[in-house]
């Protein structure tokens, strides 16, 4: 057999080396495209139904929906001081809660047509539907209480008054507890969703200001976003620290994909979302640190297709504040506010 000449053998290497930074380059993420949304108002959080095929994006006065595909908007939904909306597939409805100055807005999936609104307490932040007791619970930051509503009816079922914190993001294990950050007190609150009893406080230090949240339900890690800048990761049944790494600043969205293995924090305050791998529940690696566009702060993960979803705008100088007086907001540029789509 003839040997391959050296200058062959080279070819060969080059044509393996452009290849493999081809694959490395297409592994990547990168923005897909923007999908502008018309007012010049502001936001929280995203929702995304990938079994529908729906995005539903909070937009201060109304949720704008979207086509998970398309990105066309096929509906509106309105409202006052919108947070963030629950979708319940089996019971056909969604839910959103509104600081106006407290309330959730029922809404039928199919027609997007509202078909009640419920009072709970004040300034309801994260909203969450569970599928273990069929409620939907919202922690109302203003009144420092979680409240419990029947899905199926709309009738409240109970509150759990007195939590004596600012409470922030949330969520459920599908096994009948909530889990909720207590922001000004640094600590992770497991809560009986049947009973609506406080079961446990569990300390976070090293993270501080715990804002977004989300669970590996399978393997009981609760994923925790801190404003310290740092991701926590929790065993939800002793409390226990597993790991921290440090993210960027303004975190105030976590996302898990259990299909892909995949942890994401978008921190706005740098215009980033840092990606993670979870190699097993108690190592975790850092894929990517994603540039996104500062402000760009909440966000949902489309589960079919692993692409990211976040709201952003673009702001000019902010005004020079009054003597004495709250800091001046910088006005949001007409036309700015969309959402970037990120996947690879």
């Amino acid at each position: 057999m003839r040997k391959p000449s050296f200058s062959s053998s080279a070819r060969w290497l080059a044509t393996l080396v452009a290849l493999a930074t081809t694959l490395a380059a297409a592994s990547e993420y990168h923005l897909i495209k923007r999908i502008p949304i018309p007012g010049d108002y502001g936001w929280d959080y995203l929702t995304a139904d990938s079994e529908g095929r729906r995005l539903y994006v909070s937009h201060d006065r109304e949720v704008v929906v979207l086509d998970l595909d398309s990105g066309a908007i096929v509906g509106k939904i309105p409202g006052q001081g919108i947070h963030g909306i629950a979708i319940a597939r089996d019971l056909g409805r969604g839910f959103i809660s509104c600081s106006d100055p407290g309330s959730v807005v029922i809404f039928d999936l199919k027609t997007l047509a509202v078909i009640d609104k419920v009072t709970v307490g004040a300034d309801p932040n994260v909203i969450l539907f569970d599928r273990k007791t069929q409620r939907v619970f919202t922690a109302d930051r203003g009144s420092k209480r979680v409240t419990a509503l029947d899905a199926k009816t709309g009738k409240i079922a109970g509150t759990i008054e007195a939590l004596g914190g600012r409470t922030e993001h949330a969520a459920l294990d599908d096994a009948g507890h909530l889990f909720l950050n207590m922001q000004d007190r640094h600590t992770l609150v497991k809560i009986d969703a049947q009973v609506l009893k406080v079961l446990e406080t569990f300390p976070l230090a090293p993270c501080e200001q715990p804002s977004s949240m989300d669970m590996d339900r399978a393997h009981q890690r609760v994923f925790i976003g801190c404003r310290s800048g740092v991701m926590a990761v929790v065993d939800a049944t002793t409390g226990r620290i597993v790991t921290t790494q440090p993210i960027g600043r303004g975190v105030d969205a976590t996302e898990f994909d259990a299909e892909r293995g995949l942890v994401y924090f978008s921190t706005g305050g740098d215009g980033a979302m840092w990606v993670f791998h979870e190699d097993s529940p108690d190592k975790y690696t850092l894929v990517e640190n994603v540039k996104t566009q500062t402000g760009a702060r909440t966000m949902a993960i489309d589960q079919k297709t692993g692409r990211a979803y976040l709201s952003v705008a673009e702001f000019g100088p902010r005004p020079e504040s009054p003597p004495g007086g709250p800091k001046s907001r910088a006005p949001m540029i007409p036309g700015s506010f969309s959402i970037l789509v990120i996947g690879q």
